[in-house]
């Protein structure tokens, strides 16, 4: 069977108040989003790719891991940002670049490209204003579109990556998370590796985010459901959490302390990141 096809890692509960962080997984250690002088760095390059989906030219970041070469192959994980982030958000706030670099300093990653988009599509697409907007929010919604129709195949004409649903991943936080979870068991032809950090509450309900849990359980590589035990969207990922259990659908649910924040974030990514793509 596929890795992880039978880690299922369960909190069995009554109410949200019964909820207590989960240890199975050590925490990551001192010092695993700073910046290290005595390793080899990836690279982050700026691209921008044309959208038919929004009509405009848009903007995404890609890491590329260290000792990248072309001649190469490489899966990748699309990373996506909450409701007030951007493409930056997770350099500038989840401290990504620094979080890979040093797993790959200890042998701890599979080589891969992380791809960190802006996943509000629409033409001005910048985080100001009312994020909260009824048309910024939609547009969320709309990336789904954008991701599989123009950034992907840009990212495929680009870069030297495997092209098929084994050798690609969707993970995100908060917002990012619900579309990773929308977008990912929503699109199983397209991505086998899937994580919803925090997700809120743009997580479709469970009959609609996977109808077909039969059919899902021989194609999920990974899927993985994570959230800080006193952020107050717990109940998004738990309701997940317990669909998938109800139905036998292999999964990672990992609760941790904290709340709603890159504390958080930065966590789910230095353990999400060393399980996918194995």
């Amino acid at each position: 069977m596929k890795f992880l096809k039978f880690v299922i890692l369960s909190i069995l509960f009554l109410g949200i108040n019964n909820l207590k962080a989960q240890t199975n997984r050590p925490l990551p250690p001192k010092g695993f989003d700073e910046v290290r002088s005595d390793i080899i760095h990836g690279k982050i390059d700026s691209i921008s790719y044309e959208s038919k989906t929004v009509g405009t030219t848009r903007k995404a970041m890609v890491y590329l891991p260290p000792n990248y070469g072309p001649s190469s192959t490489y899966p990748v994980l699309y990373l996506l940002h909450g409701i007030g982030g951007d493409e930056m958000a997770w350099l500038r706030n989840g401290k990504s670049q620094e979080i890979l670099d040093n797993l790959y300093a200890e042998n701890k990653l599979a080589p891969m490209i992380v791809v960190m988009p802006n996943g509000r599509a629409m033409k001005d697409d910048r985080a100001v204003g009312d994020v909260f907007d009824s048309i910024k929010v939609q547009a969320f919604t709309t990336f789904e579109k954008d991701l599989l129709n123009d950034l992907i195949p840009h990212i495929e004409k680009t870069y030297p990556v495997l092209k098929d649903r084994q050798h690609r991943a969707i993970a995100g936080l908060s917002m990012g998370g619900g579309q990773s979870l929308n977008f990912g068991l929503g699109n199983l032809e397209h991505f086998a590796w899937i994580g919803g950090f925090s997700s809120a509450p743009n997580t479709k309900v469970p009959e609609e985010l996977l109808p077909n849990p039969e059919t899902a359980r021989e194609q999920i590589n990974l899927l993985w459901i994570s959230c800080g035990l006193d952020d107050r969207l717990m109940n998004f990922s738990n309701r997940t959490h317990m669909y998938m259990l109800e139905h036998k659908v292999p999964h990672i649910f990992y609760v941790e302390e904290g709340g709603h924040n890159f504390n958080v974030w930065k966590n789910d990514l230095y353990l999400f990141s060393q399980l996918i793509f194995n």
